[in-house]
């Protein structure tokens, strides 16, 4: 995966007493540290065009997540939320040297990076949430938070397209299904609009087919309920991992001291969304899955009000935050408009 790197961007691999970590390394070796952490059935690599741009003043470190990339691969234990990932990058931290960092998370990168900033908030110098996903957790639950389920039945391992997870698999780079990686990086990772340059979309394609997939990790097991949709979490695997059952990071207001926080978005996002193509009270609303119980049991997750109610709650706590949409885009702001995130990047980190 290394030939497809930009020239300044350079993959390396540290060894802590956790996991061995692919990690994309540019700018300044004793620069100002800034960690990007990536999303679900992604890797470092989509960041990589990105910190070709950085300023060298900045030094820029990317880790594949277990599971993903050229990282190890070991299990998630989802009954602790998403902790196995930040543990893997505090250890990650110690090992290089930074003690403090700001932290840019993408996708479930951003419910990492605030459990990081939860557990190790004074490691945090800016906290930088990119689509992020909301602080309950993926699917499920109320406004406020609340299960939709007692037994958070829609949520984690069993709600993972089969084919997509068979084609992940088998390392499919070809576009011959509407749910191959390469179909669904077009089609939900980026806005209508947007178009590939031909050999980054094959790194992206190609970065994706690194997934670890199992009940271990991508997606994880499940559990079956008698609750619609008649499957619940298991304990293991990534999308258990960020189920409510065991994902929470609502009390993510609390902490002390406060690190100024910028929420960049799409208004076109497909998967974080208050009505996220993704979500099973959504997708039951629409009627792709059969016999919704009602908006009144099962509403849609309203994703992008939790979020903003959350960072309302940490202003009002005596925090900063900024909300920044990008109009006409997607998932993945940095991608799409690669210029104008930089800029937003860093101009934030400069403040």
């Amino acid at each position: 995966m290394g030939s497809s790197l930009p020239d300044s961007v350079t993959p390396k691999l540290v060894e802590t007493d956790r996991l061995i970590t692919n990690t994309l390394v540019s700018g300044d070796p004793d620069g100002t540290p800034v960690c990007l952490i990536h999303g679900n059935a992604t890797t470092s690599r989509f960041w990589a065009e990105l910190m070709a741009d950085i300023p060298d003043k900045y030094r820029v470190v990317a880790p594949d997540l277990r599971g993903f990339g050229d990282s190890e691969t070991k299990p998630v234990d989802a009954t602790d939320g998403v902790r196995d990932f930040t543990e893997d990058l505090a250890a990650l931290f110690d090992e290089i040297g930074l003690e403090t960092v700001g932290l840019v998370g993408w996708s479930i990168g951003g419910g990492i990076a605030m459990q990081y900033a939860i557990d190790y908030t004074e490691a945090v110098s800016e906290l930088v949430l990119v689509s992020t996903m909301s602080p309950y957790g993926f699917c499920g639950t109320t406004l406020d938070g609340a299960p939709s389920q007692s037994d958070y039945a829609g949520t984690g391992g069993g709600m993972a397209d089969d084919e997509f997870v068979e084609r992940l698999a088998e390392g499919d780079t070809t576009a011959e299904s509407d749910v191959s990686p390469r179909s669904v990086l077009k089609e939900y990772y980026v806005g209508k609009e947007y178009e590939f340059d031909p050999e980054t979309a094959d790194a992206y394609v190609e970065a994706m087919c690194t997934t670890a997939v199992g009940d271990q990790n991508y997606p994880g097991d499940k559990e079956p309920s008698e609750n619609w949709p008649h499957v619940a979490p298991g304990e293991n695997g990534v999308l258990n991992a960020i189920s409510p059952k065991y994902f929470d990071t609502s009390n993510f207001p609390a902490i002390e001291p406060k690190p100024p926080v910028l929420w960049v978005r799409g208004d076109a996002d497909q998967i974080v969304s208050d009505t996220s193509v993704f979500d099973t009270g959504f997708l039951g609303q629409v009627d792709v899955i059969p016999d919704w119980p009602g908006e009144e049991a099962y509403p849609p997750q309203p994703m992008n009000s939790q979020i903003r109610d959350i960072l309302r709650a940490y202003a009002a706590s005596g925090g900063t935050y900024t909300e920044e949409t990008f109009t006409d885009v997607g998932h993945s702001p940095h991608i799409e408009r690669p210029e104008k995130f930089r800029s937003l990047l860093v101009d934030f980190l400069n403040t």
